[in-house]
């Protein structure tokens, strides 16, 4: 049923657009078309013929638009968001995974672990600028 529909929707769609074309323009429209009595069809019974087909096309173009939309939602039961309720959101919050780092330390041995020493240096602070390096010595010849 749709495919017909949809058939019969083109035709009438591709007739109206040359029915369309076939009109006389009265608009100047850039000098172009519509200019004397050397057009392709001509004269006042012609204009109402061409008037009342394009009137008749756009009727069937908006018939056949309109089934088509019923036909599509035929089988669909309208729905309410309301009635959804709201939507399920994530239980826990998600933190985003940490990369690992190019350079991992080396798995741990299977011996005991040394306790950690007293007076470790505090790591450089992320803030703080590098130290420039250092310029090499110039080559000798």
């Amino acid at each position: 049923m749709i495919i017909l529909l949809l058939a019969v929707h083109i035709l009438v769609a591709i007739s109206l657009v040359g029915v369309i074309l076939l009109q006389k323009s009265e608009g100047g429209a850039l000098g172009m078309g519509g200019g004397g009595m050397s057009g392709f069809m001509t004269g006042r019974s012609t204009a109402n013929l061409l008037t009342r087909t394009t009137a008749i096309l756009a009727l069937l173009f908006f018939a056949t638009s309109l089934s088509l939309v019923w036909v599509s939602n035929r089988g669909h039961a309208p729905q309410s968001i309301l009635d959804q309720g709201a939507p399920p959101g994530p239980a826990v919050p998600v933190t985003p995974a940490v990369p690992p780092s190019p350079t991992a330390p080396a798995p741990p041995s299977q011996t005991a672990p040394a306790p950690p020493s007293q007076t470790a240096p505090a790591p450089p602070s992320p803030t703080a600028p590098a130290e420039p390096p250092q310029p090499s010595p110039p080559l000798v010849r």
